[in-house]
């Protein structure tokens, strides 16, 4: 038997977590036969409370990382699977480490319909005038404001198969004031988490990073363990994906140096190229009005450094202003 044979694997239990975590076990049966890890799935306040904006949890590290977090520090678990993207990059939590990055996924945003509507040949500012577009990522918010200003972005929060259901159902999104919001007219979504939950044929849209660039550690799973536990850590070791190790860790040092918050619209995004990495920053206003962006390349084997030169050349352009500005929007 490996040392993977009873790894317990701590996930939120959503359709989308659960996917993202079978792969977990499904890479590390492959990879040390015989073996059998168990999941166990968490249901975290963000996933209890599906009304409230995600500040009222602490943001998504207290949304949907702090109690996997806690479980581990606890013994309950060896090791727990988190979407890159909702680890919070302003922080560490002493005694764990990212023991293992599965390799990423499809990075892009996508426009999804609800269903009968269809999409036609493109989904153009005339179509989409006066159409209510849900989101809760205040990222996907900015940007939406930015290229289609005649739409109503409205927030709109719940798991993937969720959200979809409140859409095609015409049911409103509750607000955390009391009040409804929408129904929504369309959706924007991360296109790799609609293929993992096996719904990639709602994708009406994919919309490129030149349009809409991806959040900092977006279609990232992440393998966080204990720290002091070298056994686990040499279990995960053998799906870490390295390549995807570089590009996390570029887009996360430069959100380290940008010190953003939970309601800061911060995107960041790298790319290999043999044996270099390019990383493409932004920083933009809640209104879409203004956006900030730097790119850079260096070399694949020194990707914090390029995240932090990309985070410099953000600030000395004065990303920092927005950043504030977007506490209290």
């Amino acid at each position: 038997m490996s040392t993977a044979g009873n790894l317990k694997i701590g996930t939120r239990g959503s359709a989308m977590a659960l996917a993202q975590t079978r792969e977990v076990a499904r890479l590390l049966t492959a990879a040390f036969p015989g073996s059998a890890p168990q999941v166990v799935t968490f249901t975290p306040s963000g996933d209890r409370d599906q009304t409230s904006k995600l500040d009222q949890h602490g943001g998504k590290g207290g949304a949907f990382v702090g109690e996997l977090r806690a479980a581990m520090i606890a013994g309950e678990l060896n090791c727990a699977m988190h979407s890159l993207k909702d680890m919070p990059g302003d922080q560490e939590t002493p005694g764990l480490v990212v023991a293992a990055y599965l390799k990423r996924d499809a990075a892009e945003d996508a426009i999804v319909l609800p269903v009968g509507v269809d999409a036609g040949d493109a989904i153009d500012r005339r179509r989409l005038a006066g159409m209510k577009i849900g989101t809760n990522a205040v990222r996907r918010a900015a940007y939406l404001r930015r290229l289609y200003p005649e739409a109503e972005v409205i927030h709109f929060r719940g798991a993937a198969d969720t959200r979809l259901k409140k859409l095609d159902e015409r049911i409103p999104q509750k607000l955390p004031d009391g009040g409804e919001a929408g129904p929504a007219d369309a959706l924007i979504m991360g296109a790799s988490g609609l293929e993992r939950i096996g719904r990639a044929e709602r994708i009406s849209r994919v919309l490129s990073p030149d349009l809409m660039l991806p959040a900092v550690g977006q279609a990232i799973v992440a393998v966080e363990c204990p720290a002091a536990d070298w056994e686990t850590r040499r279990s995960l070791a053998a799906i870490d994906d390295a390549q995807t190790r570089a590009v996390a860790e570029a887009e996360r040092e430069m959100l380290w140096i940008l010190n953003g918050h939970c309601n800061a619209p911060i995107a960041g995004y790298a790319q290999v190229n043999v044996a270099r990495l390019r990383l493409r920053g932004a920083v933009i206003s809640h209104d879409g009005k203004t956006i900030i962006e730097a790119m850079r390349e260096g070399p694949l084997d020194r990707p914090r450094e390029l995240g932090r030169a990309v985070g410099l050349d953000l600030v000395e352009k004065g990303a920092q202003r927005l950043i504030e500005a977007a506490r209290n929007p």
